[in-house]
């Protein structure tokens, strides 16, 4: 099986993982040997609800038995995706109404994108340094990151960058910007949060030139940070919303949502603005449904913050020099590169499941199942400090 992944699968990597997988369940994904490997990572902060939750997992059976694919994005009535867009319009600020779902994130972004030029009539976007919103071309032009866009070129125009949490930076935002599109905490580059009310600042300086105000929530999104969505923390509210990762708990999606007069600029002049043919699917808006019912019901979103305490307090270690991010979205930041890649690969060997970030090479990502037991939490933390100290006795002997 693993001659066949390498030769026939598309690789993002020269040196990918190659876990051979069996089956997952809750905070565990099994090797084909029967191995639990314990998962501090959830899919790169998909799998909200751990694996195969018993809800999602019924809500999925249950549309499957009903109906899959019957007709392109908006022109069918179809329940599921028509309940989960109501709910999810209850849950945010009044002008944060109408959703247009996709198939991923950074689909969802290039929907935002040409949302923002469509209704302002400007075309300059203005995004963050060090900025991740996902590999397809207009995503890829707003990357805060010279080294993965450069063998790319030529990008999308108009696109300028300035630095997050830089208060000198935001009189660029001027009256030919579109849109400011931001990470509400930057993923790729550390889990950098918002300081200073830098958001608050933003917000005010859109509104002050007709800029439009895009946040990126694919991935604090969904209560890994302790509440619904992560601009809750700041006191502001978007105008333009993108979402994915957690939506699903672990099925492909991504929306982005306006406010409803907003939204219909892509239905008419021209018509078919932005068009997809599986978004919205049913099967997978069931289980978006089913993800934000319970964790609605359920006290995972408040138990995050009480998570991120347990984690704070047990990796306390010579090496660990900061933790960054809010919940479960957490980055160990370590002394070198060399600790880094150390930690990942000897917890693989110990079947503790870490990773890296994109931009950030001294940071270990932490973003679990939000179902993750307290005990779980222990044994993993615990394994961490081992492997940090077995890395010092290395180096000293």
């Amino acid at each position: 099986m693993k001659e066949d992944f390498f030769k026939y699968q598309a690789q993002t990597t020269p040196h990918p993982l190659a876990l051979e997988i069996s089956h997952a369940k809750g905070s565990y994904i099994y090797d084909i040997d029967g191995n639990a490997h314990l998962d501090f990572v959830a899919g790169v902060s998909a799998c909200s609800l751990g694996h195969c939750h018993p809800a999602v997992i019924k809500a999925i059976e249950e549309q499957l038995q009903k109906y899959m694919h019957v007709m392109v994005y908006g022109e069918y009535v179809q329940k599921p995706t028509v309940e989960y867009t109501k709910l999810l319009a209850s849950l945010l600020p009044a002008k944060l109404d109408t959703t247009y779902l996709v198939n991923s994130g950074t689909e969802a972004i290039e929907g935002a994108l040409k949302l923002a030029r469509r209704v302002t009539g400007r075309s300059q976007i203005i995004s963050a340094e060090h900025a991740y919103h996902g590999s397809t071309m207009g995503s890829l032009s707003v990357m805060g990151f010279e080294e993965r866009k450069k063998a790319f070129r030529p990008l999308i125009p108009d696109i300028s960058f300035i630095n997050f949490n830089n208060e000198n930076d935001i009189s660029k935002i001027n009256k030919e910007t579109a849109a400011v599109i931001l990470e509400t905490i930057q993923g790729g580059a550390g889990f950098i949060t918002p300081n200073n009310d830098y958001l608050q600042k933003i917000r005010q300086r859109c509104d002050e030139v007709g800029a439009l105000l895009i946040l990126d929530e694919i991935q604090p999104g969904f209560g890994r940070t302790g509440k619904l969505f992560a601009f809750e923390h700041y006191d502001i509210a978007p105008d333009i919303l993108v979402i994915g990762k957690g939506m699903a708990s672990g099925l492909p999606v991504g929306a982005f949502i306006a406010s409803n007069q907003m939204m219909a600029c892509l239905k008419d002049k021209p018509k078919l603005g932005h068009i997809t043919t599986f978004g919205g699917n049913p099967v997978i808006a069931a289980a978006c449904l089913a993800t934000l019912k319970v964790l609605l019901k359920e006290q995972h979103i408040k138990e995050t913050l009480e998570k991120e305490k347990l984690f704070r307090s047990l990796l306390i270690h010579p090496s660990i020099k900061e933790i960054r991010g809010k919940g479960l979205m957490l980055a160990l930041m370590l002394e070198t590169t060399e600790i880094v890649n150390y930690l990942v690969l000897s917890a693989a060997k110990k079947k503790l499941i870490l990773f890296w970030l994109l931009f950030e090479p001294k940071a270990v990502r932490i973003s679990p199942p939000m179902t993750i037991s307290n005990e779980e939490i222990r044994q993993g933390c615990e394994q961490i400090i081992k492997i940090l100290n077995g890395y010092q006795s290395t180096t000293v002997n």
